[in-house]
């Protein structure tokens, strides 16, 4: 079933991503299914799957096929300058589903939906959850005294921020933590610290962003702490289960 999925799955990759040009995407953007590159990015699919699967599943492979062929169309007719990311998602979700359905149809396999919630598996989930979504807020709670009059300066100053690139900053540096604790890569750690300092040496050595300075300094030791903290107690936890 691996073997399978892989092949799948890689022709699926090839098809969507290394082997459909930007121009391609552009002209079906424009021209919807009067494109002539939809049914070239079909035909990749189809010459894609026909050798990885060795001329084998023939009907299964239309299906994908055709399904593949209404799933891009509906895209099309639908995406516009707002959607157009959320619709990428759904394309590929529907995509995948469709694909895990032909490989039950080929060897049909069940799944063991009762692990999903086992004490190890929630515990995990919990943790996740905790330092990627509860730790911002906590931590916007404790710098929240701070948060009105650092903007108030960085009104005035030149630059911008992305929006909410903060928020993603800390939820992935907290999720990296996590993880090298939980892979005993301490060293690790370290290394993160130090490429972080360096990136925001330019906006912190100026002596008039002293304020700034140490509101920085203040939220990376938090969401450093939480992170270490967090994942300290899991692995404690873990161990008692």
């Amino acid at each position: 079933m691996t073997l399978l999925a892989l092949k799948l799955i890689l022709a699926h990759f090839l098809g969507d991503f290394a082997l459909q040009p930007a121009r391609w995407v552009e002209d079906k953007l424009q021209k919807k299914w009067r494109s002539k590159y939809l049914y070239y990015h079909i035909g990749v699919h189809l010459v894609l799957l026909l050798a990885l699967l060795q001329f084998q599943h023939l009907g299964i492979v239309a299906g994908i096929v055709v399904t593949h062929f209404g799933i891009d169309v509906g895209k099309l007719a639908l995406t516009n300058t707002k959607n157009y990311r959320w619709l990428f998602v759904v394309d590929q979700v529907l995509h995948l589903l469709v694909l895990t359905g032909a490989l039950y149809l080929m060897e049909p396999f069940t799944l063991d939906l009762a692990g999903w919630f086992s004490e190890k598996t929630l515990l995990l989930i919990t943790f996740l959850v905790f330092v990627t979504f509860v730790s911002g807020i906590v931590m916007r709670m404790f710098l929240a005294p701070y948060i009105d009059e650092i903007a108030k300066e960085d009104a005035s100053g030149e630059g911008g921020s992305l929006k909410n690139a903060g928020t993603y900053i800390g939820m992935l540096e907290r999720l990296f933590v996590f993880g090298f604790i939980l892979m005993q890569q301490w060293a690790a750690i370290g290394l993160l610290i130090a490429a972080k300092s360096v990136f925001r040496f330019g906006d912190l050595n100026k002596g008039k962003n002293r304020k700034l300075t140490e509101y920085v300094l203040i939220g990376t030791l938090l969401s450093f702490g939480l992170a270490i903290l967090s994942g300290m107690l899991y692995l404690h936890l873990s161990e008692s289960l």
